[in-house]
């Protein structure tokens, strides 16, 4: 399921991207955020329905992290709220993913312990963005995308397609 998420998010984050920078309407932007929260907190329960162990809840975990940050951005964006509250989320999203990279090391995946390094710079931006509110210009939209099709996109694609 994995592999199915990643493809989604890969395609969240290249529409959140580009509505950064301004080729998207915000609220069409949300529903797109909707629709992928919702697929996370699917597979998210279907996932919890069958966890046994400490690590089947790790990997729960980090599809919530992911997921609410979609479902956070959509009621945001849909009611006009203000994202201060979203970028703490950020700022404690990008915290947990130290912990979680330096699992992916110790348990020898390389590729997805330099991931959450990745992601957890995307949400550290986020932070920046939405509580200092720093200016990252168009840095952040492209970061997005690139992060998206980087590291959802294709790994999800290869992982459908047995060449991850």
């Amino acid at each position: 399921m994995l592999g199915v998420m990643l493809v989604f998010v890969g395609s969240v984050l290249f529409i959140n991207g580009m509505g950064g920078l301004g080729k998207v309407e915000p609220k069409s932007m949300a529903v797109m955020n909707f629709l992928i929260g919702g697929l996370g907190v699917v597979i998210t329960l279907i996932q919890l329905l069958r966890a046994e162990t400490p690590a089947d809840f790790f990997g729960i975990a980090a599809y919530l992290l992911f997921t609410f940050t979609y479902i956070y951005v959509a009621i945001c964006i849909w009611l006009d709220l203000d994202m201060r509250a979203f970028g703490w989320y950020c700022f404690f999203v990008a915290c947990t993913t130290v912990p979680y990279s330096l699992m992916s090391f110790q348990s020898g995946d390389v590729r997805f312990g330099v991931f959450w390094l990745i992601w957890g710079s995307m949400w550290f931006m986020f932070y920046l963005a939405n509580v200092p509110k720093k200016d990252l210009g168009k840095f952040l939209p492209y970061s997005v995308i690139t992060i998206g099709i980087g590291t959802c996109w294709i790994p999800g694609l290869m992982m459908l397609t047995d060449h991850w």
